[in-house]
This record gives structure tokens, C-alpha cells and sequence, in this order.
């Protein structure tokens, strides 16, 4: 059974750090694109970080230097760590599973809430 578990999401103060967890089973994980993405209330999903097969990063620029994609194929285990956390962080976070032609895998996400 394929499946995306998001983890680590929760309540955090402003300029404080999380580090999500999205572990995977079903999937040849060292074979997928990884990615994180988060939706505000109101508003579209949007997407925060990539990591590829070989593991080239790619980010959205409201993160880049405060956030951080790496993935362990050991473990088939994608993380974000989050620093520097601002109030417009606040968000459910999604991970997405890619392999080129193959639907996209999503999680079910972790609510992330940056609040003082």
C-alpha cells in the first residue's frame, strides 16, 4: 500500500524552528522526486521545496535561507527543516512523491501554526 505520512507539524513561535517528516512506504523512494508544499487558509497550494533522485534542492524564494529539504533513502524519509519561522508560515504542509510520467503521490499533510 502506498502511503505518505507527514509528521512534526505543530504550534510554534515566531522566529522558532520545526523539522517535518514525511515517510513513505509503497514506493522505490531513491527513484522519486520529493517535495514539500503548503496551503494558507484561503489561498493555493503552493510549493516550498523540491529534491531530486540525485538530490539537487530547489525552493520557493519566502524560504530560501530559512528552510531546508534533505531526504534519507535509507529511512524513505523526505524532511523540511524550518527556521526563522514567520507568522505567514502558518499553513498545512503536503508532501508530494513525483516519479516523471506516474501520478503524484500526496500525503494527507501537517498543520503547521507560527503564532505568538
Amino acid at each position: 500500500q502506498v502511503q505518505l505520512v507527514e509528521s512534526g507539524g505543530g504550534l510554534v513561535q515566531p522566529g522558532g524552528s520545526l523539522r517535518l517528516s514525511c515517510a513513505t512506504s509503497g514506493i522505490t523512494f531513491s527513484m522519486y522526486t520529493m517535495g514539500w508544499y503548503r496551503q494558507a487558509p484561503g489561498k493555493q497550494r503552493e510549493l516550498v521545496a523540491t529534491i531530486t533522485t540525485g538530490g539537487t534542492t530547489n525552493y520557493a524564494d519566502s524560504v530560501k535561507g530559512r528552510f531546508t529539504i534533505s531526504r534519507d533513502n535509507a529511512k524513505n524519509t523526505v524532511y523540511l527543516q524550518m527556521n526563522s519561522l514567520k507568522s505567514e508560515d502558518t499553513a498545512v504542509y503536503y508532501c508530494k512523491a513525483n516519479r516523471g510520467w506516474y501520478p503524484d503521490i500526496w500525503g494527507r499533510g501537517t498543520l503547521v501554526t507560527v503564532s505568538s
